[in-house]
């Protein structure tokens, strides 16, 4: 098949589902523009600051899109291009995007609180307990492995390292003049693009070359600044100048595919069993994680975006809208290795470190196409690249802050009140984790903790949607699905982990799989209730 029309077929049937099912969804969330949101009621100047639609868009996109629409449609990819498209189309329409969409509108309407906080309400304080642990779990777990993959994509492009650095000298600028200075946004977006062109030329003329464990130990450091810094400073400039990075890639991309034309001839389908990765069902389900459904991407949204969402109306366009457009760029992720044969496309993925090396490789090729040389091509896309991943890694570090701050609020405040020993705490776990793991043998433990968050997201909202009187079929099927997929992944990850002699991956799986098994009780406890039980809820 051509990955010109796959790529038609596909944009067609999202922007179609953004007019239609997305604009079911909202009708169902009862969405209001009239109501003020926390972003406006709670301004604190730190974490509650009001972002204008387009730099929320940004900051948003570029959070949740991070590697997983990138490794994991590229790692699945080994069962066939086939059943991965088809689950990153239905998945990011009627899975992941209620998800993102439900967990932003949710939080919002309590007062920008996390889910966590929602299961408290709706589930009880011994749900939010479990929740809270299964969350800073996974969140430790994703640091960790997006460290590996940012180190391992520096090691394989040190121009891409350069540039990366470059980049967030000018974030940093781009901030201050736009947040202390008050630069009209238009022009100081100009200027940021243009310095964002020179950072990739800075880093091909002077490419930084240091080992994996020196770039973890560098990108440890920055995980932390990044959590204890006000948003304006780093995340809100870095993440928007990222989104310029993301639309040219996947604009530049996509016209790149334009010109080369590429058929694809890696397998459709390659059997129902894959040696390395196991059976399609469950792990197709859990491999393709943020281009399908992520819940990294509830944390997202009732995390940060919440607390930036300056009315409720703008909640579509940024939240189920980025998840359609995540989806895309999974299938052009898709058509990078695709266009090779399996054993090149096996080739690839080991000399050039893992799916951010061959992406890099495979759209820059596509992108030398249409006129610039595949060198420059392919060191921009590896920037962009590592601006995802990066982007991921301080999101994830600050919203496992969030989460290990709200578990100790009652039985520790000084550790809820110290944003510094609460970060510390987060980046322990991941840094053990990154200098001691590959991503190949972590990723499908990521990928399973991070799919039960989905679900457990799901499940608060479902609770939340039953009590203020709306059928919440549109969540609660979604949410029965995850449940089936990630349960039945725990616990082949046990099995398989332990056989292997690989303990520690085994145990955890345990643990994941013990504390959700807890929270489905503890839920379905709570959405059983005695009749004559009153509960206040939030319409």
């Amino acid at each position: 098949m051509n990955l010109l029309l796959l790529l038609a077929i596909a944009g067609s049937v999202f922007i179609f589902a953004y007019y239609t099912y997305g604009k079911y969804i909202e009708n169902k969330l009862r969405i209001d523009p009239n109501k003020e949101t926390p972003a406006n009621t709670m301004y604190d100047g730190v974490d509650y600051v009001p972002a204008k639609k387009p730099v929320l868009l940004g900051h948003h996109f570029a959070t949740i899109a991070g590697g997983g629409p990138i490794v994991g449609p590229i790692t699945a990819v080994v069962f066939g291009w086939v059943p991965a498209v088809l689950w990153i189309i239905f998945g990011s329409i009627f899975v992941g995007g209620v998800h993102d969409y439900t967990s932003l509108q949710a939080s919002i309407r309590h007062r920008a609180q996390s889910i966590g906080t929602i299961i408290k309400e709706y589930i009880g304080k011994r749900g939010q307990v479990l929740f809270l642990t299964f969350s800073i779990a996974t969140l430790i777990l994703i640091v960790g492995v997006f460290i590996i993959l940012v180190s391992n994509t520096f090691v394989a492009y040190p121009s891409a390292a350069t540039a990366s650095v470059v980049f967030l000298g000018i974030a940093i600028i781009f901030g201050f003049l736009v947040n202390q200075l008050k630069m009209n946004l238009v022009s100081a977006s100009v200027l940021g693009i243009i310095a964002m062109l020179l950072a990739v030329w800075v880093g091909l003329a002077f490419p930084l070359s240091l080992s994996a464990s020196v770039w973890s130990l560098i990108l440890l450091a920055y995980a932390y600044a990044a959590s204890v810094l006000p948003v304006w400073v780093l995340l809100q400039p870095r993440d928007y100048l990222n989104a310029f990075l993301l639309y040219g890639m996947i604009i530049g991309g996509a016209v790149g595919i334009l010109f080369a034309n590429p058929t694809l001839i890696y397998p459709a389908f390659t059997g129902f069993h894959n040696p390395t990765l196991g059976f399609l069902f469950p792990i197709l389900f859990i491999t393709i994680a943020c281009g399908a459904i992520s819940g990294f991407h509830s944390l997202v949204s009732s995390g940060t975006t919440a607390k930036q969402l300056d009315n409720e109306k703008n909640g579509k366009f940024i939240a189920y809208g980025s998840m359609l457009l995540e989806g895309f760029l999974a299938i052009i992720a898709i058509g990078s290795v695709a266009y090779l044969t399996q054993a090149e496309a096996a080739t690839r993925l080991a000399e050039l470190g893992g799916p951010i090396g061959a992406f890099a490789a495979g759209v820059g090729f596509f992108m030398s196409h249409w006129g610039i040389s595949q060198a420059v091509a392919t060191s921009f896309v590896a920037l962009t690249a590592s601006a995802f991943l990066l982007t991921t890694l301080d999101s994830a570090t600050r919203l496992g802050r969030y989460a290990v701050q709200e578990l100790a609020e009652q039985k520790m405040p000084g550790l809820a009140k110290s944003n510094h020993l609460s970060t510390v705490i987060v980046l322990v776990g991941a840094g053990a984790l990154a200098l001691s793991g590959t991503w190949s043998s972590v990723w499908p433990l990521f990928g399973s903790a991070n799919q039960m968050l989905g679900a457990l997201a799901l499940l608060a909202i479902t609770a939340w949607l039953t009590k203020i009187g709306v059928k919440a079929y549109f969540t609660a099927i979604p949410m029965v699905f995850m449940f089936i997929v990630t349960i039945s992944a725990l616990m082949l990850l046990m099995y398989n982990n332990f056989l292997a002699q690989k303990y520690f991956l085994a145990v955890s799986a345990f643990v994941l799989f013990v504390l959700c098994i807890f929270l489905i009780i503890e839920a379905w406890r709570a959405l059983m209730p005695p009749k004559d039980k009153d509960r206040s809820v939030k319409a």
